[in-house]
């Protein structure tokens, strides 16, 4: 009799998520890049993340394929671009999933600040509608028409840069100090199509993106895309650094626990 929950052999044990993610899935994503006000930016950037010189934030809604006969997960990303020491790369706020194993993985694994929610991709002929949604909320919205395909460009790296910390159990600061990701995404696309549409931003204590508000579209499109991704710690950040935004990654569940009064068990 095998006991599952027993110790396993240094074969068995390896990183899925590293595995899986050195591999590459592909996914069908609709993104858009908007411009929102520099201060904005520098407000949610914790150090030594910089602002760069375009106030830009990047938002996907996506479905990914994971093959071997199960069924594809929702994916989203909500980033802002920042800066480290000359490396210009994205900073996610939220990275919305619709699995736990997608969740825990990254979030275990690279620090990505993801969250289960609730994720939708339609699309009917030219047009386009996604939304992600947590909690009962609906916060985030893209809406768009297919215009033109375009010529897919040439493989490209992409960075994004992840916290990786945890709370320490007396409440007070994290365990050690965070460690600095750098995630490094190679993608290639195999069909992209130009959109025009809106991006829409709804009120929610949990997930505040309203904060960051839309001056200008720079750019939509849908596409079928592959990335493989690799991590690599690249620096240690003073816990005090990194305290002050730690709520970015946790729901504050205490208006609830307010508004449903102050009836003890």
């Amino acid at each position: 009799m095998t006991i599952r929950y027993g110790a396993r052999t240094p074969d068995q044990i390896e990183s899925k998520e590293v595995k899986a993610t050195s591999v590459g899935a592909w996914s069908k994503s609709f993104t858009a890049i908007y411009e929102t006000d520099p201060d904005v930016i520098a407000a949610v950037l914790p150090p030594p993340l910089q602002p760069t010189g375009e106030p830009l934030v990047r938002v996907s809604i996506a479905t990914v394929d994971i093959g071997a006969g199960r069924p594809p997960f929702g994916a989203g990303t909500f980033a802002v671009q920042a800066e480290h020491e000359g490396t210009i790369g994205n900073y996610p706020l939220v990275m919305p999933m619709t699995t736990e194993q997608s969740v825990v993985g990254g979030r275990e694994t690279f620090g990505e600040p993801k969250k289960l929610a609730q994720i939708v991709l339609d699309r009917e002929g030219s047009k386009l509608h996604g939304t992600v949604s947590r909690l009962g909320i609906t916060f985030l919205e893209l809406t768009g028409d297919v215009k033109e395909e375009l010529e897919p460009p040439a493989e490209r790296e992409r960075v994004d840069f992840y916290f990786k910390f945890l709370p320490a159990p007396d409440g007070k600061g994290f365990d050690t100090e965070p460690s600095l990701i750098y995630c490094r995404r190679q993608e290639n696309a195999r069909k992209v199509e130009r959109v025009e549409g809106e991006i829409l931003l709804h009120e929610s204590r949990f997930d505040p993106v309203v904060d960051l508000p839309v001056r200008r579209i720079v750019e939509m499109s849908m596409s079928e895309r592959r990335s493989i991704q690799t991590g690599e710690i690249v620096s240690r950040v003073p816990s005090e650094w990194l305290v002050p935004y730690a709520h970015q990654r946790y729901d504050d569940m205490s208006p609830i626990g307010e508004n449903a009064g102050d009836a003890k068990t």
